[in-house]
């Protein structure tokens, strides 16, 4: 019996899932190629891109906005800020989370994004004209399109969110600390959060500006350029695209009738230093400790990890080193999975992206493969050349940053909803 004075805590649950990704947009379309391990990886070929060092990386083909965003919305956003509008009305269609369910509570609805640099190419583009036009060239948008917010203000605008809104500027891990944001506003009072990241850095600026990370594979080769936990580990592979999700307070969801697909049961994060891999080790285990702690979950009681698989040698050891520093001898059993490799490394959007894949994983009872990579050469049971049947109750996601981030996500099935 509660306390009357603790009122019970607001569950945060996962109702709709919207993915626009190298391999597919949609979460069915996503799910069916993740599954069967396909690899999209290719030779990149965006207008500018051709001769610089980055030779493969993941990129968003056939997605027409237009399909998506009306025209007023299309020419004041970047292709970042298309691809979450996108995702984020796949995760409400999936949610059938429509006006009439929130019209006249628009104050509970939030909007949270997680973004890593923003609009480069319409940014680009604007300059070009400055510099080669004159100023009365470059349009009005540009002081809003490249801007790291972008997404979540035209989300919100555009839906007629008016709760809680906020921007995680980070690295990778803030995909997954966006998501805990949005069950810190659910517990607040907010009924329902849409959540996630997509990120677009294939234009010519933003290639260049990557061109600095040393973890950046340069490999030619699209089946070779990203292979973490093997020794022909190089670096990894960017990519665009991601996934927004639409995450619910549980009694609201339930009162509408709504889907409960999983349920955020813990996150935490920590953070070591740019670059520093080996230290890393210390930081993503004590996050992985911090989100068992919070969901109340037993080491043994993961049933699968979504890795964040780096592809790099020293980061791949302490990842290794850290699954199994914080869940001890399950941590040589538990499978292990990267589904990434075969779509690259969407920076923030990386972890929704795994995170999307993990509640379709529990939901199908399969653990999809990790494209490209064979021989593993560490202490871990990583699925590989095809996806492993498993019963699947809890998953954890982990995500590092290249500037030192570290997070863990615990997500719980839920099998006990009506569909």
């Amino acid at each position: 019996m509660n306390n009357p004075a603790t009122p019970a805590r607001r569950s945060s649950v996962i109702t709709g899932i919207g993915v626009v990704a190298p391999n597919g947009t949609g979460a069915g379309a996503f799910w069916k190629q993740t599954q069967e391990g396909v690899s999209v990886l290719d030779l990149v070929s965006r207008e500018g891109c051709e001769n610089l060092p980055l030779r493969v990386a993941g990129e968003v083909r056939d997605f027409d906005p237009v399909a998506f965003i009306e025209e007023r919305y299309l020419v004041q956003t970047d292709r970042f800020t298309h691809y979450a509008m996108a995702a984020a009305d796949l995760a409400l269609d999936d949610a059938r989370l429509g006006r009439a369910d929130y019209e006249g509570a628009p104050f509970k609805v939030g909007v949270v994004t997680a973004a890593g640099s923003g609009g480069g190419e319409f940014g680009q583009r604007e300059l070009q004209r400055l510099w080669g036009q004159g100023s009365r060239f470059v349009g009005p948008y540009q002081s809003i399109a490249w801007f790291y917010a972008a997404s979540t203000g035209q989300i919100s605008i555009r839906g007629g969110f008016k709760g809680p809104c906020a921007v995680v500027a980070s690295d990778e891990a803030g995909g997954l600390d966006a998501l805990m944001h949005a069950a810190r506003s659910i517990r607040g009072g907010t009924d329902a959060v849409v959540v996630g990241a997509a990120e677009a850095p294939l234009a010519p600026y933003s290639v260049v500006c990557q061109l600095g990370y040393d973890e950046l594979s340069l490999s030619d080769e699209p089946t070779r350029a990203y292979r973490p936990f093997t020794a022909d580990a190089c670096g990894f592979v960017p990519a665009e695209g991601g996934a927004m999700l639409v995450v619910e307070e549980e009694t609201a969801a339930r009162d509408r009738g709504a889907r409960i697909r999983a349920e955020l049961a813990g996150h935490a994060a920590t953070f070591t230093g740019a670059a520093r891999w080996e230290e890393s080790r210390a930081g993503l285990a004590k996050a992985i400790e911090g989100a068992l702690r919070e969901a109340g979950c037993a080491p043994e009681e993961v049933d699968v990890v979504f890795a964040d698989a780096l592809g790099v040698p020293s980061a791949d050891r302490a990842e290794a080193l850290a699954i199994a520093d914080a869940l001890g001898p399950h941590g040589r059993r538990v499978p292990v999975t990267a589904p990434k490799t075969g779509i690259g490394r969407a920076y923030c959007g990386a972890p929704v992206l795994d995170t999307s894949a993990a509640v379709l994983a529990m939901e199908h009872g399969l653990i999809p493969p990790t494209p490209n990579v064979f021989d593993v050469c560490h202490d871990l049971d990583v699925v590989t050349d095809r996806a492993r049947p498993a019963e699947l109750r809890t998953a954890l996601v982990l995500s590092r940053g290249l500037m030192g981030s570290n997070s863990a996500l615990v997500l719980r099935h839920r099998t006990d909803t009506p569909l």
